[in-house]
């Protein structure tokens, strides 16, 4: 059970980090930032198999390789960009942390756009005229 390694990773973490945050703020935030890039690698693995599902799904649907690779790079830049908000966040940054989820925002839209004009196509050529 993965999990039980990562919330122990996260326990133990959180631990050295309440002892050590009153003398050392910033080896705090170093353990910190260290156990969620260890988490994140944790999982990193499970998302390629997700990844290969997904594929298998759109090549037997002949949904086009250029749209589920579209999809893929927006969850992945949902993820990275929650990921560093929230070490800008743990460090006291709200401000940054904020930017970081607007600028991920920003670009996900920005990839989405030919999806969407997809879809409204679609609705449209259903639609009687």
């Amino acid at each position: 059970m993965e999990i039980i390694q990562i919330v122990g990773l996260g326990l133990i973490a959180t631990i050295l980090i309440l002892v050590v945050k009153e003398q050392k703020p910033l080896f705090a935030f170093v353990i910190a930032t260290t156990a969620g890039i260890v988490i994140f690698m944790f999982v990193i693995g499970k998302i390629g198999a997700v990844i290969q599902v997904l594929e298998r799904m759109a090549e037997s649907s002949g949904m086009d390789e250029i749209h589920l690779k579209t999809i893929l790079k927006i969850i992945g830049i949902a993820y990275i960009a929650e990921f560093g908000a929230q070490i800008v966040r743990d460090a006291g940054q709200e401000s940054i942390a904020s930017k970081i989820e607007l600028a991920g925002k920003v670009l996900i839209l920005v990839l989405a756009v030919p999806i969407i004009s997809i879809i409204i196509e679609t609705v449209m050529k259903l639609l009687p005229v």
